[in-house]
């Protein structure tokens, strides 16, 4: 952790899934201080007091700032000291922004700007912002408002000195048992015994754990460059094999499994990478680069100045990754902190 030795870090959302996995990662490491900002005064005092609790010897490390994204005022409050940002405020709910589809533009879009200027402004040298895979082809309000809040990141990293601030992108798809996520809901119709519900079982989504998510942010900030968009490769797997899966971690009757029909602004797949990214994505082993298009506005140039070969990649989606067999996926859940004390609390 010597790039993050006695340095302040600020997670915006900080009291979502992501923050409290950075938080388990960082807080024994040298790291100097953890802001934690959001705007849920509940949530903040729950986490307070259970790292309190659980690592009472570092607590002290995290610091609590109440405010809002949407408000610059209360982001600027926060920023005075900070060296590094992991931007992950956001609207992550496709249903609820398929209403709202504004408040997801305030928050995902208006927010994320906010961020950026108020860092820009304080110095911080380095933000990384997280996205979805579905900013890719987006056909719901989420995904658009996501794929907007890319485009301020890039046109913000054009901006900018990167030597006084690198502004970079992550994309990934479905966090396993993040907050709102469909495994917890699963476990809890199980020890209700009701049927576990699925919206279409051949459906494809990336998945991934929370500390796979913290990996690509953290190679992002090593390793991105401003303006990058990075993508890390993820395998996927049906919705049917999913249910499957916990069925068979939980003790659920798989053939009771009820199909309740795609939700508004539902894919049937996820992309990752589009077509015309892969055209200039940069392989990176067990990641992908999205470089920015650095090139200006005078468009004059291009008419006798072009690429001369294209990247022979194609589009990278959750139905042409690897699709993980029932018994991998189950593997894969079995792994998780969160599953493992959900299975220890039935005795299993």
């Amino acid at each position: 952790m010597s790039l993050f030795t006695g340095k302040t870090l600020l997670i915006t959302g900080g009291t979502g899934s992501f923050g409290n996995a950075v938080l388990n990662r960082f807080l024994r490491t040298d790291i100097g201080e953890i802001r934690i900002f959001s705007r849920d005064e509940k949530k903040q005092d729950d986490m307070r007091h259970d790292f309190q609790v659980r690592m009472p010897d570092v607590a002290d490390k995290i610091k609590f700032y109440i405010g809002d994204v949407r408000d610059i005022a209360s982001v600027r409050a926060a920023m005075h000291g900070v060296d590094f940002i992991f931007h992950a405020a956001a609207l992550k709910q496709v249903p609820s922004c398929e209403f709202f589809p504004i408040e997801a533009v305030k928050t995902n879009v208006l927010g994320t700007e906010n961020v950026l200027t108020a860092a820009i402004e304080a110095g911080v040298s380095n933000v990384v912002c997280l996205s979805t895979d579905k900013a890719a082809y987006p056909v719901n309000a989420m995904g658009t408002s996501k794929a907007m809040m890319e485009k301020v990141i890039v046109a913000k990293a054009r901006t900018v000195d990167p030597k006084k601030t690198k502004i970079c992108c992550t994309r990934y798809g479905n966090v396993m048992c993040s907050r709102g996520s469909v495994i917890p809901l699963w476990i809890d119709q199980i020890r209700q015994g009701a049927p576990i519900t699925v919206t279409d079982p051949t459906m494809t989504r990336f998945i991934m754990s929370l500390d796979e998510a913290v990996d690509l942010v953290l190679f992002a900030f090593e390793h991105g460059e401003s303006g990058d968009i990075l993508v890390q490769k993820a395998p996927a797997c049906t919705i049917g094999t999913q249910a499957e899966a916990v069925c068979e971690l939980f003790g659920g009757d798989k053939s009771k499994i009820k199909v309740i029909g795609i939700r508004h602004g539902e894919k049937m797949y996820e992309t990752l990478l589009t077509n015309e990214e892969c055209a200039h994505a940069i392989d990176m082993g067990n990641f992908y680069r999205v470089p920015a298009d650095k090139r200006g506005l005078n468009y004059d140039k291009y008419f006798s100045q072009g690429d001369a070969e294209r990247n022979p990649l194609t589009e990278f989606n959750s139905n042409n990754t690897t699709l993980l067999t029932v018994a991998e996926t189950k593997a894969k859940i079995a792994a998780l902190a969160y599953i493992q004390e959900e299975l220890a609390k039935a005795g299993k």
